[in-house]
């Protein structure tokens, strides 16, 4: 999809404002049938100190047979804490995200899906567009993984 301005025009680099910036998904499992309230509050913290913009939040399970249950926010927030949680775009995580995921949730487990936004990538992802650039590539590194080469290189 295009961005136009009100003339019908595509808009300039200097024009372009981003109402989000890169997104990501991440599928956060758990031992059982639901989150722990740790992780519940980790979230809730993230999102309330600005750090990011929860986008979609949904809590899938895996029964002993593999069958999936998969529960939107409004289903469960006020058995979990979560009334008053600010999620900007309920349903932007699909059936086809979840599909697409689903492979990584043993039996007996659950797990959070949530699409977030970085809040200081969209400013840093809107000041490269402007000055015509932009990011080729990114690579996460899992902190165990980053902790563990740190650690060696260090010994």
């Amino acid at each position: 999809m295009k961005s136009e301005t009100s003339e019908g025009t595509q808009p300039t680099a200097e024009e372009a404002e981003f109402k989000y910036g890169p997104v990501e998904i991440f599928l956060i499992g758990f031992d059982g049938a639901h989150p722990g309230p740790n992780v519940l509050d980790a979230i809730l913290e993230l999102v309330q100190s600005g750090s990011i913009r929860l986008l979609d939040l949904l809590f899938v399970s895996r029964s002993s047979d593999g069958d999936l249950t998969v529960m939107e926010l409004e289903e469960i927030e006020d058995k979990y804490g979560l009334e008053g949680l600010e999620v900007l775009e309920l349903g932007l995580a699909g059936e086809e995200d979840v599909d697409d995921l689903a492979d990584a949730i043993p039996p007996d487990t659950s797990a959070a899906l949530l699409v977030i936004e970085h809040l200081w990538v969209r400013e840093f992802a809107q000041t490269l567009y402007r000055a015509g650039g932009r990011v080729l590539l990114t690579e996460r590194i899992p902190a165990p993984v980053i902790n563990e080469v740190v650690t060696a290189a260090t010994a």
